[in-house]
Parts: C-alpha cells; structure tokens; sequence
C-alpha cells in the first residue's frame, strides 16, 4: 500500500467513529521521517483511545503494521506512527496548545500545505 492510499485510509478509519476537525498534511516535501501527518481531535480521552484503536484496526486488517503508538495511557494527545503517516488525536485544548497544523503546513515558501477533510 503506497503513502497516500494509507493516509486515506487512516482519514475513513477517523471519519468512521466521529473524529473532529481533520486534517491531513502533506509533508512529504519537509521530512524525511513521514510522508503523511494526520491531526483530529477527539470528544474526550475515551474517545480520543477510541479513533486510535479503531485507525490501528482498520490498517492492521488492510496489512499494514503500525511502528509504535505514544500517550495512550493518558488519552490527551495519542500518537500512532505507522511510519509513512504520524497519526495525532487529541482534545481539543490540546490541539490548541501544540497547534500541529500550523507547524507542519508552512512551506519555505510561505504556502500551506494542509488538506482540510
């Protein structure tokens, strides 16, 4: 399975169990470490466990192993890499704070490079 069809993968899996606000950003162009990152928010720290357990189902089924997951005993901020996408789900206060997005979709050039989903 190539990058992006994963990353879309991973879009659907969120989509399917009500992840908020997502957005896929393309950063291939940045990082040598990822092609994909993938940030949503989830409702509340069960939730937040929840979107990660189901994308991690959903792309073990597809053949696909994951590399790691972070933060899943604390459900706040829940990282799965699965090494040509870095998945983040967190609550909102949290997106907030880190505000990922913003990070990673500054180009050189001053171009973002976000898909909003």
């Amino acid at each position: 399975m190539n990058s992006e069809k994963l990353s879309e993968l991973v879009v659907e899996a969120l989509e399917d169990i009500k992840a908020v606000n997502i957005v896929k950003l393309d950063v291939r162009n940045m990082t040598t470490v990822t092609d994909w990152m993938i940030v949503a928010s989830g409702t509340s720290s069960r939730h937040v466990k929840a979107l990660i357990d189901n994308v991690s189902d959903v792309v073990k089924a597809a053949g696909h192993r994951p590399v790691g997951i972070e933060g899943a005993d604390g459900g706040e901020w829940v990282l799965l890499d699965l090494q040509d996408a870095l998945v983040h789900v967190m609550l909102p206060k949290v997106r907030e704070f880190y505000n990922l997005e913003k990070l990673w979709s500054i180009t050189p050039a001053g171009d973002a490079a976000a898909t909003d989903r």
